[in-house]
């Protein structure tokens, strides 16, 4: 995950909370196309082998699908060079309920992550500095650690009983590095209890740390791809990708909720809530703002509170190719989006092949020529990237077009998307 530059943390950490709901919607069809939000196969790109593939005619089962409630253990390091000046239930809460609650609301309640956390610290046999963290770890410093980490905890731990493990290490030891926090992923799985462990949480991050970080290494365990660009000389912007419009993209974006097609992949959306959209000529959809769901009040578009959203269609997809579409969905100031700098109907390219980091998804500006939010957004050209009510907007490269002609009372947008 990315670490923000100072002038940007400071844009990001200014960020505020605000608010969003409506009955359940029906797409509206004219003809010759059809819409097909009761059996959208056809606009399921078929997962490939690329790590984290989005992909999602079939779930990856060497990862745990969300779609139940998981239990999360929570280990913490400490090591002989250095004396803890946090307690274990400190560092806890500074990862939750904040990351429990960002995964109910986007989730609609459907997945719940209880967090186990243990109460004191487990000493590392070796100093901080032996294991030579950083964010570009070498093979043999990690796997020293996380041989270490497992054997000092087996004692204390039966890793049999939880789905997620996190190893947080006490961040003012003098070996530890803020910039290494991440998720590994082991070819061959460690074994504990009876157990393999395929994938460790290894958490370095400060007290207090970066807003949602966990939430973001969590998305990797469920198979989630990095959406942000890593320049290759590590320096230049690493959200020209997605921006603020997914977590997966910067924990620090005003709108961080998953995106829709991030959501149906996790199982959160079902097939009646996806719209396929074929054919030439227009299809008219009423669509639902993707943060809408159980207990979320949506302002209407007299301004009266709306209730009753959460089993419509929220997201339209257009397949543009063998591995490639588009994806249309409506984002609001809702839920984990509180602080979203614009509203509107967002618009994404979702490429198959292309693996974490390496531009999965896209988003589309469509105000190429402004930017907006500039000190509180990680990148304020693709702030106002949605489409505004009574806009239209063709995408480039593609030759599709879509209008967002009204916003209705009960909360619900209504879009004509044109594939030509």
């Amino acid at each position: 995950m990315p670490r923000q530059f100072p002038l940007r943390r400071l844009r990001s950490t200014a960020a505020v909370c605000t608010t969003m709901s409506a009955l359940a919607a029906t797409s509206l069809i004219t003809a010759p196309s059809v819409a097909e939000p009761f059996s959208p196969e056809p606009c399921a790109l078929q997962r490939t082998d690329v790590h984290h593939s989005e992909g999602l005619d079939t779930w990856n089962a060497a990862y745990p699908r969300p779609a139940r409630a998981l239990d999360a253990v929570m280990v913490f390091l400490s090591f002989p060079d250095s004396q803890p000046l946090t307690a274990p239930a400190e560092l806890a809460a500074d990862h939750f309920p904040a990351t429990g609650d960002f995964f109910r609301r986007a989730s609609y309640g459907a997945f719940t992550l209880r967090p186990h956390p243990l109460r004191d610290w487990i000493r590392m046999p070796s100093p901080s500095t032996s294991y030579a963290i950083r964010r570009d770890w070498s093979p043999e410093h990690r796997a020293a650690y996380l041989r270490d980490a497992l054997a000092a905890a087996d004692r204390h731990v039966d890793f049999s009983r939880y789905d997620v493990v996190y190893f947080v290490a006490d961040p003012d030891a003098p070996g530890v590095d803020s910039d290494a926090t991440k998720v590994v992923n082991l070819d061959r799985p460690m074994r504990a209890d009876g157990t393999d462990i395929r994938r460790v949480v290894t958490v370095f991050e400060n007290h207090p740390p970066d807003r949602l970080v966990l939430a973001h290494e969590t998305g990797h365990v469920f198979d989630l791809p990095d959406l942000y660009h890593r320049p290759v000389d590590g320096k230049g912007d690493w959200d020209t990708h997605v921006g603020d419009w997914d977590l997966m993209g910067s924990q620090f974006g005003l709108a961080p909720d998953l995106l829709g097609w991030h959501k149906w992949k996790l199982g959160w959306l079902q097939p009646r809530q996806v719209a396929c959209v074929r054919g030439d000529g227009p299809t008219r959809l009423t669509l639902e703002p993707l943060g809408a769901g159980p207990g979320v009040v949506v302002t209407g578009a007299a301004g009266a509170p709306a209730f009753g959203l959460g089993r419509g269609t929220k997201l339209a997809v257009v397949r543009t190719g063998a591995g490639s579409a588009l994806a249309f969905e409506v984002r609001t100031p809702v839920g984990n989006d509180a602080a979203a700098c614009r509203a509107g109907v967002l618009v994404y390219r979702v490429h198959s092949g292309a693996e974490s980091g390496g531009g999965p998804i896209e988003v589309v500006d469509a105000h190429p020529d402004t930017e907006a939010c500039w000190a509180d957004s990680v990148y304020p050209p693709l702030a106002d990237a949605p489409v505004a009510l009574g806009e239209s907007f063709t995408v480039p490269g593609e030759g599709v077009r879509v209008k967002v002609e009204d916003r209705t009372p009960s909360g619900t947008w209504t879009v004509q998307i044109t594939p030509t």
